[in-house]
């Protein structure tokens, strides 16, 4: 079996973007984040076996997204901005808590870290293309099924 990852990457945009909360939803990091709303971008972070979710023929493994919201720290009024992102992140862990699956693209999302880092979020700030934005940056542990054969 081969990995579908942009299959994969669909269904999560496709989450985002059902959400309502972002001006732009990317499959990429962007290089130059938002100057208003708030901004989705989603890409790879890590793939590696799923320790202990394997099975004898072949190798399942635990696929990690970064999910990152990005909001300007320019926008107004600035006191709207950490809970104008909460509230985004809080349709994205009820979209990931409730699409288990990904519509059967995957096993599981790993939300309490059963083979790894379970599904959480970073708060942090981000100085690029010469602005600061406000980010929350989510890992998203997805476990795919029997992914890469096993040879005795």
């Amino acid at each position: 079996m081969a990995l579908d990852i942009r299959t994969i990457l669909d269904a999560v945009e496709s989450h985002a973007l059902a959400s309502g909360y972002f001006a732009a939803v990317n499959g990429h990091e962007p290089k130059s984040p938002p100057v208003s709303g708030i901004t989705c971008a989603v890409w790879v972070e890590q793939i590696g076996p799923a320790r202990g979710g394997s099975g004898l023929n072949s190798t399942s493994s635990r696929l990690a997204l970064f999910v990152r919201l990005y909001s300007s720290l320019m926008q107004q009024p600035a006191d709207a901005i950490d809970p104008d992102l909460m509230t985004a992140l809080d349709a994205l862990m009820t979209a990931y808590s409730g699409d288990f699956t990904l519509d059967g693209l995957v096993r599981q999302v790993d939300l309490l870290g059963t083979y790894g880092d379970p599904l959480g979020a970073r708060a942090g700030y981000l100085a690029e293309a010469g602005g600061e934005y406000r980010v929350m940056t989510i890992t998203l542990p997805l476990i795919v099924n029997d992914l890469w054969d096993q040879e005795a």
